[in-house]
């Protein structure tokens, strides 16, 4: 017999790059995750909505709403709720600031930790110059990346018929091209050098989906991942301490589920509130 799902509570939570509107959002891990953590704060980093995807072709299924409704759920039971537009939601930085529904829209933002450390919040997009200056260039990233996870999806087919687990070939090509594993540094760096000048000990980001936390030049560096191939989040305890989570690799969630088991799971389990229970 399996054992209950427990809830996990946090202090806070920064996701982001969920990507909503596009197919490669796993989207019932997602809820899965949302369904079962509670917290203070929860940041929602950038790239939430793929306005660049719905622009080109409509997706947008049951799993989706369940999802911006569960996070308004979260906003209206007193979390606070603050959204942070990357660039492909960039559509959203017209309104800052303001409020809706309990979500507070920022361009940035700052949050101080239960121990007293200073977090400098944002999507990252500022500082990859691809994106600030030759858009066309990562509109043609996006296409590759895209096209990288279908083939993703055949090479996995095939490791499954062998016998073999999920293993992300898309996340592994990136890295064996030197100039992307470049890149990554230049990105870690520019926004360390940032999140000094603002004064602040970290900074929490998403844009690039993948996931660390790292020492740069004296500067603690989270980068909460994304939930299209690596399902993860950042998460503060309540004594101020960091820790990044993988929610599919914990929870031994398969990328081969059939589409709303995980949700369907986590909604059998939810339908009455389960005591809450801290996690360690």
């Amino acid at each position: 017999m399996n054992a209950p799902l427990q809830t996990r509570s946090y202090r806070t939570v920064f996701i982001s790059d969920l990507h909503l509107g596009t197919r490669g959002c796993r989207s019932e891990f997602l809820l899965d995750f949302l369904r079962r953590t509670r917290c203070e704060h929860l940041y929602l980093v950038g790239d939430v909505i793929d306005g660049w995807r719905l622009r080109r072709s409509w997706y947008w299924d049951e799993a989706h709403d369940e999802i911006v409704r569960a996070i308004l759920a979260k906003a209206r039971a007193g979390t606070q709720v603050t959204y942070i537009p990357g660039n492909h939601d960039e559509l959203f930085r017209a309104w800052m600031p303001m409020e809706f529904a309990g979500i507070r829209l920022r361009g940035s933002a700052e949050h101080v930790t239960a121990d007293g450390r200073r977090l400098l919040v944002m999507h990252g997009d500022e500082f990859d110059s691809v994106v600030r200056y030759a858009k066309f260039l990562a509109l043609l990233g996006d296409w590759a990346y895209t096209t990288a996870l279908v083939v993703n999806r055949w090479f996995n087919a095939v490791r499954r018929r062998l016998g073999y687990p999920y293993w992300s070939l898309s996340a592994w090509l990136k890295l064996q091209v030197k100039e992307a594993v470049k890149a990554i540094d230049r990105f870690e760096t520019a926004l360390a050098a940032e999140a000094r000048r603002r004064g602040c000990d970290g900074v929490v980001c998403g844009h690039i989906h993948h996931a660390a936390i790292r020492d740069v030049d004296g500067v603690t560096y989270l980068n909460d991942g994304d939930w299209v191939e690596s399902c993860t989040a950042i998460v503060e305890h309540f004594d101020g301490r960091i820790e990044l989570v993988d929610w599919a690799a914990e929870n031994r969630l398969s990328f081969w589920e059939a589409p709303n088991r995980s949700a369907q799971r986590s909604r059998s389990a939810s339908a009455q509130d389960s005591p809450v229970t801290e996690a360690a």
